[in-house]
């Protein structure tokens, strides 16, 4: 059986985003954030604040199952970043 690698926060939106079959665009209209805030989040040069990151698990939260695995796979890498 192969493990899944934990998502990144930057991978985290991607899948988040590319699941809700939002454009980067429609995804930032979403948030209330500019197109380039979530292409920059996304390729890794900069982290979501906190109140973005609160609506983006609200998002997760709302898809049920897929939004649970995917916050799961996130929270599992960021224990093993603390681990070390």
């Amino acid at each position: 059986m192969e493990l899944k690698k934990p998502l990144k926060i930057s991978d985290l939106i991607r899948e988040l985003r590319q699941q809700l079959d939002l454009s980067q665009e429609k995804f930032a209209a979403k948030l209330g954030v500019s197109l380039r805030t979530v292409n920059r989040w996304e390729n890794g040069s900069t982290v979501p604040s906190q109140m973005a990151l609160k609506l983006i698990e609200e998002m997760l939260q709302k898809m049920g199952e897929p939004g649970k695995r995917l916050l799961n796979e996130y929270l599992l890498k960021a224990e093993q970043r603390e681990d070390s």
